[in-house]
């Protein structure tokens, strides 16, 4: 049985993180951490978890060497911290966008401030299996994934994958994403008063996730348009780009096809009838699937390409579990074959 434990366990990533390692057939959980709510019961906080552990939130300094070490703490932090963290597991897991980039310059460029450990950038493997399934296999130190590059990255992969797209020219995608993603503890924004029954773009360009679709896509012209739906899970991500000519949609079929036949979790959603038609995020919730679709008007080449994810799944702690099954050598679905609710 391989031993894990969670740095900072009281967020909704650490929370759905929690939920997959307790029913994991291969692992027991040993601590969960969070000074804010030290002594309480986890499922104090994660209500869900009732009458599915009587684990306690422990304190941070408190803890004991395990297998693996998840880290589901605020962005910034474990890269202060990432050479004590390393003491305690042979293995980490890192849910926040410290060690997603590998240029410590691009990270001051995106995330305002110099990297803490810049050292420790090229030991990270970027955490998409469906990017990365032979590095992570071997390795020691996964980084988190960012939700909206995700769902944005799975949206280009088919096209770029199969070479369908120039990478030079402009890539346009616009998410929409469901409040979730501002996380447990919020913001005036994510206050039900504000941010019920809204669609309302909040980063028309230059969000923080856009380099990461940049670094794993290779794709140099590439805007996120974010965008806040009345939704608690989810992202959609809607890539426009021009495909080289003579492309055709029975060339997308065939590099979408690839791609859904090569990963467990990726699924092509393109039906003539019915009311899900298209990717949508609403029936993955709980799930770590990836729902993908395209269009493509064959007149101009413009392609339209969608990603459905539930954000703090396949976004987040679903990956984190899809990757530590690699590293572990284990089945890649293992603790993550719940296929979603319908209707929900």
């Amino acid at each position: 049985m391989t031993i894990a434990s969670i740095i900072g366990g009281s967020g909704y990533g650490g929370g759905e993180l929690l939920r997959l390692l307790l029913s994991h057939p291969g692992v027991e959980v040993k601590q969960v951490t969070s000074r804010s709510h030290l002594g309480e019961y986890v499922y104090q906080v994660h209500p869900n978890l009732r009458k599915q552990t009587q684990l306690k939130f422990s304190e941070p300094n408190m803890l004991e060497p395990v297998d693996v070490l998840f880290l589901a703490q605020p962005h910034g932090q474990a890269q202060h911290h990432i050479d004590e963290h390393a003491k305690l597991a042979p293995k980490i897991i890192d849910l926040s966008a410290d060690f997603r980039l590998r240029d410590a310059a691009l990270y001051e460029k995106w995330y305002g401030e110099k990297h803490a450990a810049p050292e420790w950038l090229s030991k990270f493997v970027y955490g998409l299996p469906e990017l990365h399934r032979a590095e992570l296999a071997s390795a020691d130190y996964v980084s988190g994934v960012g939700c909206n590059a995700t769902a944005s990255n799975l949206a280009l992969l088919p096209l770029v994958k199969a070479g369908l797209i120039y990478l030079s020219s402009p890539v346009i995608i616009e998410v929409k994403v469901g409040s979730s993603e501002s996380g447990a503890e919020g913001n005036t924004g994510s206050h039900h008063a504000e941010r019920a029954n809204v669609i309302r773009t909040f980063s028309t360009f230059g969000h923080r996730h856009t380099v990461e679709v940049m670094q794993e896509m290779c794709v140099n012209d590439v805007s996120l348009t974010m965008t806040a739906v009345d939704l608690v899970r989810g992202v959609l991500a809607t890539a426009h780009a021009k495909v080289k000519q003579g492309v055709t949609t029975k060339d997308l079929w065939k590099a979408y096809g690839a791609v859904a036949n090569e990963n467990p979790f990726v699924r092509i959603v393109k039906e003539q009838r019915g009311i899900y038609r298209a990717p949508e995020p609403k029936i993955l919730a709980g799930s770590n699937y990836a729902d993908l679709g395209f269009e493509l008007d064959e007149t101009n080449g413009h392609v339209v390409s969608m990603c459905a994810i539930d954000n703090l799944m396949k976004g987040a702690a679903g990956s984190a579990v899809q990757c530590m099954n690699l590293m572990m050598g284990w089945k890649e679905t293992t603790g993550l074959e719940f296929i979603g609710l319908h209707p929900i």
